[in-house]
C-alpha cells in the first residue's frame, strides 16, 4: 500500500482531480471537505502528509494547521487561491512546509507531494536514525523526530526537523545556502533565499528570543550552529 495522502479542500472537483492524479502513483486517497473534518481525519487515519486548503468553512485552514502540528509535524502542503507572499510567508511561519497557488498543474503538485515524502520519511531514515544529537542545552531524538530544550518539546515542522538535524550533526559547520535549501527542500537548489531565511527566522523563534544564539548568520557564505 502507497503513502496516504489527505486532500482537503472544500471543492469536490479539486479533490477528484488531486485523487485521479495521486492514486495513478500508487498513492492512497482521503478526503475532508471542511476544517472539522480535516481534524478528525488527522486523528483517526493517521495520513502520512495533508493537502490543504486554506478556504474551508467551519475551521479555516491556518488554524487546522496550527491544530496540526500541535501533535504531529507531519509534512503539510498548502494549496490555495491566496496568491500574495504576505499569505505565503504566513502559511510557512505556521507550519505549512509548502505553498501551491490555484490554480495548479496537478503534475506539479504529485511531484511536490513525492518530494515532500521524500525528504521528510526517506531522508529520515539516513545515517543518523537512531541517535540522539546533543548541542548545548538542545536534545534531538531522531527516532521520534522529537526535538527538546531543556527537558521542554519544541514543535517543529517537517523542513525545520531537517534543518536542526543537519545543523546538530555538524556543529560549528558553517553550511551554504545551496547545502540547507536541499537538505531542508529535497530538491536541487534554486534560488530561494526567502524560504530559508523564513524558515531559519522560525526555528530561532522557536529555539530562543535570542536570534543568534544558536543559529549564527555567516554573512556571504550561510549558517552555522554554535557548538
Amino acid at each position: 500500500m502507497g503513502y496516504k495522502v489527505l486532500v482537503a479542500d472544500d471543492e469536490k472537483e479539486i479533490r477528484n482531480l488531486l485523487r485521479l492524479y495521486l492514486e495513478n502513483e500508487s498513492f492512497t486517497v482521503i478526503e475532508a471537505e471542511d476544517g472539522n473534518e480535516t481534524l478528525k481525519l488527522i486523528r483517526d487515519k493517521k495520513p502520512d502528509i495533508c493537502l490543504l486548503d486554506i478556504m474551508m468553512p467551519g475551521i479555516d485552514g491556518l488554524h487546522v494547521m496550527q491544530e496540526i502540528r500541535k501533535e504531529s509535524n507531519i509534512p503539510i502542503m498548502i494549496i490555495s487561491a491566496r496568491t500574495a507572499d504576505a499569505e505565503r510567508i504566513l502559511g510557512l511561519n505556521l507550519g505549512a512546509d509548502d505553498y501551491i497557488p490555484k490554480p495548479f498543474n496537478p503534475l506539479e503538485v504529485v511531484a511536490r507531494v513525492k518530494s515532500n515524502m521524500r525528504r521528510f520519511y526517506d531522508l529520515g531514515s539516513a545515517s543518523h536514525k537512531g541517535e540522539t544529537l546533543k548541542v548545548k542545552d538542545l536534545e534531538l531524538d531522531t527516532d521520534s523526530c522529537i526535538l527538546t530544550r531543556n527537558g521542554e518539546t519544541i514543535d517543529l515542522t517537517s523542513v525545520e526537523y531537517k534543518l536542526m538535524e543537519l545543523f546538530m550533526t555538524s556543529p560549528g559547520k558553517v553550511f551554504t545556502k545551496q547545502q540547507i535549501y536541499e537538505r531542508g527542500w529535497g530538491d536541487d537548489y534554486v534560488v530561494a533565499d526567502n524560504n530559508i531565511m523564513v524558515s531559519i527566522s522560525k526555528l530561532r523563534t522557536k529555539l530562543d528570543e535570542d536570534p543568534s544564539k544558536y543559529i549564527k548568520t555567516i554573512r556571504g557564505l550561510g549558517y552555522r550552529m554554535e557548538k
